[in-house]
């Protein structure tokens, strides 16, 4: 299992953002992953490619969470939106042809702890996305993954932020006299 620890408040510092919450990825066998083949590239490079940006995805969700927080994810499979196809190409380049029949999907449990160590959320989470196609981007939107991105935002702002600030309001108020 490779383990890859991402201070927030070091990559929040740099992209100028206030520091919040540390989040620890973990990657499982990524090289069993359902499908993260590449088109043009070798399959070890472009493994490393998508582990580094799935980091920034998530480094940029727990730079949303309260301060002090730890996030402990570990990434058991990815499923990325699209299908090789070895012969659209022409002259021996493959292509990833994205149809909304080939929808992204992410497998991984996490742990969020609070500041004091206390378990917010512990869970497994299997997400797929099957109306990717049909959201709203921009037409300038060319990011790389940003099917998945958009998959694990929702599911940020659906799932997990309200069971955080849930959290906070059910936490015993504490009077300094």
């Amino acid at each position: 299992m490779r383990n890859i620890l991402i201070a927030c408040s070091i990559a929040a510092l740099a992209a100028g953002a206030v520091q919040a919450a540390e989040v620890k990825v973990q990657w499982q066998e990524p090289e069993k992953f359902t499908d993260i083949r590449p088109a043009n590239d070798s399959r070890k490079a472009y493994r490393e490619r998508i582990m580094k940006k799935f980091d920034g995805f998530f480094t940029d969700m727990a730079a949303r969470l309260p301060e002090g927080y730890s996030w402990q994810v570990t990434v058991t499979d990815i499923d990325l939106a699209g299908d090789i196809d070895y012969f659209a190409g022409g002259a021996g380049n493959t292509l990833r042809i994205v149809k909304d029949i080939y929808s992204p999907a992410i497998k991984f449990s996490h742990v969020l702890r609070d500041k004091h160590g206390e378990e917010v959320i512990s869970n497994e989470e299997k997400l797929r996305d099957m109306g990717f196609m049909h959201s709203i981007r921009s037409v300038s939107d060319n990011e790389e993954f940003r099917y998945e991105k958009q998959m694990l935002n929702t599911w940020f702002d659906k799932e997990l932020l309200p069971k955080v600030e849930q959290y906070a309001l059910a936490l015993p108020k504490v009077s300094t006299n």
